[in-house]
């Protein structure tokens, strides 16, 4: 039975903070909100976690879940080959809607689904998700959505799609945004904007001037 917190509630948010990171621990799925939309999300190094994810998404591991983190400093863990320009991205726009394709370290035992030896990987501008992702270390974070069904601004419409496929749902309130965070591919010489999102390529160039377009 999914169990479901009040993050505007002092003593519930904590009460379900707590146990949403005993679920991740455990292998399980949780909900939570972010500064895009909901996300459930599962420990990015527990293999069977990340396929419950994909499963109650209805997805296929040809689309790998993105990871979350509470830190820039996480990175230096997670990514290989990143350059200068994808550091002043993250300068620029971290914790913010912003995630970044890289290369991530060989020796990282995680199964994301078919990566190609990267990750997409974002700091994500909400309390909440901050606060468990610093306690729990790197997740993978999907929207909380079933594939080809809107991606929920709310915890209800989260919980209507996904149930008790989720062991803790974080209800922080509607999100304050629909649109996706907006994607750059780092791992090659020249950024290059994969899916425009919350952030506008105007405003990426400003930072990276010669950001490419994906053809």
């Amino acid at each position: 039975m999914a169990r479901r917190y009040d993050c505007s509630d002092a003593t519930d948010r904590a009460t379900g903070l707590r146990e949403a990171a005993s679920a991740v621990r455990r292998g399980e799925l949780v909900v939570l909100p972010t500064d895009t939309v909901y996300g459930i999300g599962a420990d990015a190094f527990t293999p069977e976690a990340v396929g419950d994810l994909l499963e109650a998404k209805g997805r296929g591991r040809g689309m790998p879940s993105p990871v979350l983190i509470g830190s820039p400093n996480t990175l230096h863990g997670l990514v290989t080959d990143f350059s200068e320009q994808a550091w002043e991205l993250v300068d620029a726009f971290w914790p913010g809607a912003l995630t970044l394709v890289a290369r991530h370290q060989p020796s990282l035992t995680w199964d994301l689904g078919e990566t190609g030896g990267t990750v997409a990987v974002r700091m994500p501008l909400h309390p909440v998700a901050i606060e468990l992702l610093t306690e729990t270390g790197p997740m993978a974070v999907s929207s909380a959505n079933l594939t080809g069904h809107p991606a929920p601004q709310t915890c209800d419409a989260a919980q209507e799609m996904l149930g008790d496929s989720v062991a803790v749902y974080l209800d922080g309130g509607p999100t304050p945004d629909s649109v996706p965070s907006s994607i750059v591919d780092v791992t090659g010489p020249v950024p290059r904007l994969l899916r425009a999102g919350a952030i506008s390529a105007e405003e990426l160039r400003k930072v990276v001037p010669g950001l490419e377009a994906a053809s």
